[in-house]
């Protein structure tokens, strides 16, 4: 079994190949009980946000780890894949503007990816 740490390094790696923009790593763990980490990204359209969020998706399964719960993939406005410890959030540019989850989140500690 891998640590959150180690699967939020993953996710980012898989968001990296496909080329999601503004990847942003929000640690929560002190903040709330939901989650150890935020994986925040967008593409650029609804074709790179699928690419994006079937990439964190396959190299996950590679390690046996599994969503819980993946919604808004059909759309692909928002696709939110909860992993347990890890959530990602894969926006298209206009919703990540509207919804702006860094706001929201801003408590938690905004970390590099080089510090996973």
């Amino acid at each position: 079994m891998i640590t959150s740490k180690e699967a939020a390094k993953i996710v980012v790696d898989a968001m990296e190949e496909k080329k999601a923009e503004d990847i942003q790593i929000i640690e929560i763990s002190e903040i709330s009980i939901i989650a150890d980490y935020f994986i925040i990204a967008n593409g650029s359209n609804i074709n790179q946000v699928h690419a994006i969020s079937d990439r964190v998706e396959e190299l996950l399964a590679k390690k046996e780890i599994h969503p819980r719960q993946i919604e808004g993939y059909e759309n692909a406005n928002w696709v939110l894949m909860d992993y347990g410890d890890v959530i990602v959030h894969i926006f298209d540019k206009e919703n990540r503007l509207f919804y702006n989850l860094e706001r929201i989140w801003r408590d938690g500690k905004r970390i590099e990816k080089e510090t996973l």
